[in-house]
């Protein structure tokens, strides 16, 4: 059986090595539950008021959403045609930590988004490895 690994390594200004994960689930939901069961979205109290941060090692969350693939037809302020959407909700993320995402990983073929200081073509700068599990 064989597992396509498609995690991507590019360098920050600070030499650390970042991790780039490119994300697709069914919805917001099953994203923000798997993203803080992985210890990437944490709770922290400040004041007395929770609020929503990145864990250890976790340098940017970027929720991408429904991605428009055609954009609405539009009449005026008349929609004549809806928009259509590709199949899934996105997530990019950044981090010096591996995390195993399982089928949640993708690799888009035309990415809509490159994190501050790393073209597409960095984050994607090799055909995906392979490994044969025995």
């Amino acid at each position: 059986m064989e597992n396509k690994v498609n995690r991507y390594t590019i360098s920050n200004l600070n030499n650390y090595l970042m991790n780039v994960f490119k994300l697709t689930y069914e919805n917001k939901e099953q994203a923000l539950a798997d993203l803080k069961a992985k210890g990437i979205l944490v709770e922290v109290e400040f004041n007395g008021e929770k609020h929503e941060a990145y864990g250890n090692g976790v340098a940017a969350v970027v929720e991408l959403g429904l991605i428009m693939i055609t954009p609405p037809v539009m009449e005026g302020m008349e929609v004549i045609t809806e928009p259509i959407y590709a199949d899934g909700y996105h997530y990019d993320v950044m981090s010096e930590n591996t995390y195993d995402f399982g089928t949640n990983l993708v690799e888009p073929k035309n990415p809509k988004h490159a994190f501050a200081g790393h073209s597409v073509t960095e984050e994607f700068p090799y055909e995906p490895q392979f490994n044969i599990n025995g």
